[in-house]
């Protein structure tokens, strides 16, 4: 995985600057240079109509009690678009723009979520939790402690100080 992210950080930012030179050599330097800050503007006003639509569900899906997990993959994946199409190149702007198709998008969440394990934890009162386990079944966590009635007073601790404010009968 690590020698994966490691091909990604270095192999990424060379392909670019190869479409770079390529599309800067075709059309200009300057157009080049617009194209990437206008796609940048255009991806940024996308993502925040988006995001809210996404925002939208995920509380709509809350209120009827679900789990919006897939409007949480789509939130993710919004992100990511975001951070593609503000980094500066083509590629990255392709996959940002890619991301930034709803059904595309819905799609590529479904599937991270049908193929992902999720535990769903409520907690209720008295510390206890409820959770779903992968089949279903209902798994009860909770911290218990054992209580025994202590026959000793308080007053074996020590003798009260008549002074104390504790002490004082009201």
């Amino acid at each position: 995985m690590a020698l994966l992210f490691l091909a990604a950080l270095i192999g990424i930012p060379l392909v670019e600057i190869m479409v770079f030179i390529k599309v800067g050599g075709e059309i200009g330097a300057l157009n080049t240079i617009a194209i990437t800050v206008i796609t940048a503007l255009i991806g940024i006003a996308l993502i925040r109509i988006q995001g809210l639509s996404v925002l939208m569900r995920a509380r709509a899906a809350l209120e009827r009690q679900e789990t919006p997990v897939n409007e949480i993959f789509e939130g993710i994946f919004l992100a990511v678009a975001g951070l593609f199409l503000i980094l500066p190149g083509f590629v990255t702007d392709t996959i940002g723009f890619l991301l930034l198709i709803p059904p595309l998008r819905r799609a590529l969440a479904a599937y991270v979520a049908a193929h992902s394990i999720f535990v769903a934890a409520n907690i209720r009162g008295s510390g206890s939790m409820h959770r779903t386990g992968k089949d279903g079944e209902t798994i009860i966590d909770g911290d218990y402690e054992v209580i025994e009635k202590n026959t000793k007073s308080i007053d074996a601790k020590g003798p009260r100080n008549p002074d104390s404010p504790w002490s004082k009968e009201k």
